[in-house]
């Protein structure tokens, strides 16, 4: 019992001073560690014992994976380093617009939402386009990888390096 008290106040803690966690969505069948989608990293509040993200609106951010009910694997970073602190799981809760719980999330997710073009029309245009979603913690938290995680880049043929044009030398020469 003791350690469930202290990984729910680690999460709790961590979430709350992280302004950013990675979010990766799995499938309801699939639990925690099954194959979903990317990670994404989301700026979030911390209400009432859970995360709170709004998002898959335009101009918002996209909550890709994370439908009602599912499951989701969250890793909260260290505000100060940027490195891993804890990583939890959680239920997925589509809040519906309009109830009391929406309307105290909107409120929270409103004072931390930056650069928002509408300003005090935010919360109507998260009512008729936007999602809020809830993630809850649940079971005890996943042990940190011990790798880096770090994906393979996709092949491209773009490309930033090329050796210099043979003339570069004596244009910049001249230029003195």
């Amino acid at each position: 019992m003791t350690s469930e008290l202290l990984d729910r106040a680690l999460v709790e803690e961590a979430t709350k001073k992280s302004g950013l966690i990675w979010v990766q969505g799995a499938a309801p069948a699939s639990g925690v560690g099954g194959r979903g989608t990317p990670a994404h990293a989301l700026w979030h509040v911390w209400h009432e014992g859970a995360a709170c993200v709004v998002g898959d609106g335009p101009g918002e951010q996209p909550l890709p994976g994370l439908i009602d009910g599912g499951e989701a694997v969250v890793t909260v970073r260290s505000k100060d380093k940027g490195g891993r602190i804890v990583t939890w799981p959680a239920k997925v809760v589509e809040l519906t617009p309009g109830s009391p719980e929406w309307e105290a999330a909107v409120a929270d997710l409103k004072g931390k939402r930056l650069n928002a073009h509408d300003g005090e029309e935010m919360p109507q245009r998260w009512r008729r386009e936007c999602r809020v979603l809830r993630l809850e913690p649940r079971g005890t938290t996943v042990p940190l990888p011990s790798d880096s995680q770090a994906a393979t880049p996709v092949p491209t043929p773009a490309t930033t390096r090329r050796p210099i044009p043979a003339a570069l030398p004596r244009l910049l020469r001249r230029k003195r």
